[in-house]
């Protein structure tokens, strides 16, 4: 046995990469995979998760309402949730349950149609990626890419059909006299949009804009069931963000995305009504498009988002010129 040969064996037993170069392919030996809940399948995980989440994001904003804990940072004052929008709490509320229990409905569907989730096959898969591509890059690179690389490719791809899907629809909803009448102008009853209100449609509105846009991401793509989790949990909580009422400067959400409760209530105003139909994630839909709201790029000069109150001076500024 050379020395070349005595390396490859004790590197192939000592490190946790060593299986990638094992003269013989790996044996895959296939199982069910493991649940991450002992009292739930990931698939019902997908469903209930994002649920969950608009509610309790919903609740943390509603508080922040309620107890006043944010005023600085609101973007309408809190008299205008009455007196400007046209939909009741209570109703909002109904038609938000209803709205998820569709969407639960439709995910079980889908659900029982999918396969059992398994594993086994993950060192094999390894061990054939690291034949074809080069020596150079190293085992670790290798293993982080097949195991984490591989999902978050797919979930940006889920981001970016959800954001097409939806900025497509969304636009022939406004473009469209009789849609919008029909459906989408119930949406935009809020016109100071609150978090639970997120999902505030008409309901078949709701179920093409959100629970078929989710779903068609998903089938794309090929999400397993935790991916699922993930994207639909993400686009739920940005969702909700989107149209919670406030600026807060600490909010990830609104740091990381242009798309923000800013730019989202431009669309919820009379006056920007037709334009950012871009949502949930990004804004490149309306800047190809130029549908984005033109006249506000001074407030925007030099800032990676706008600050609340930037977007106040702005919104003053507007009813100063308009009583002129």
């Amino acid at each position: 046995m050379n020395s070349s040969t005595a390396f490859d064996q004790i590197y192939e037993l000592k490190s946790p990469y060593g299986f990638m170069h094992s003269a013989v392919e790996p044996t895959a030996v296939i199982a069910a995979k493991k649940d991450l809940l002992p009292y739930m399948s990931d698939g019902v995980l997908a469903l209930v998760a994002p649920v969950v989440a608009y509610w309790s994001f919903s609740i943390i904003f509603h508080l922040i309402d309620t107890l006043h804990l944010a005023e600085k940072y609101r973007i309408h004052p809190s008299e205008e949730v009455a007196s400007r929008n046209k939909a009741g709490r209570v109703e909002v509320l109904c038609e938000v349950i209803f709205q998820h229990i569709v969407q639960s409905v439709v995910g079980l569907g889908f659900l029982w149609l999918d396969e059992k989730p398994l594993t086994g096959f993950e060192n094999r898969d390894m061990w054939l990626l690291r034949q074809q591509i080069p020596a150079a890059i190293p085992d670790a690179a290798v293993y982080y890419f097949y195991m984490y690389g591989f999902s978050a490719l797919k979930l940006f791809g889920g981001f970016a059909i959800i954001d097409t899907w939806q900025y497509w629809l969304h636009r022939l909803m406004h473009t469209n006299m009789t849609l919008y009448k029909k459906f989408h102008s119930r949406h935009h009853r809020l016109y100071v949009p609150y978090a639970y209100g997120a999902l505030y449609n008409a309901p078949l509105e709701g179920f093409l804009l959100d629970t078929l846009g989710t779903g068609i991401a998903m089938l794309v793509t090929g999400l397993t069931h935790r991916e699922q989790i993930i994207l639909y949990t993400f686009a739920t909580m940005k969702t909700v963000d989107d149209h919670c009422g406030y600026a807060l400067p600490f909010d990830p959400f609104q740091i990381l995305f242009p798309n923000n409760a800013v730019y989202h209530d431009i669309h919820h105003q009379n006056f920007g009504i037709k334009t950012n139909y871009a949502q949930p994630f990004f804004t490149f839909w309306d800047t190809l498009f130029g549908t984005n709201f033109k006249g506000f790029e001074g407030y925007q000069k030099a800032q990676r988002r706008v600050t609340i109150d930037k977007y106040k001076q702005f919104l003053t500024e507007r009813k100063t010129k308009a009583k002129k």
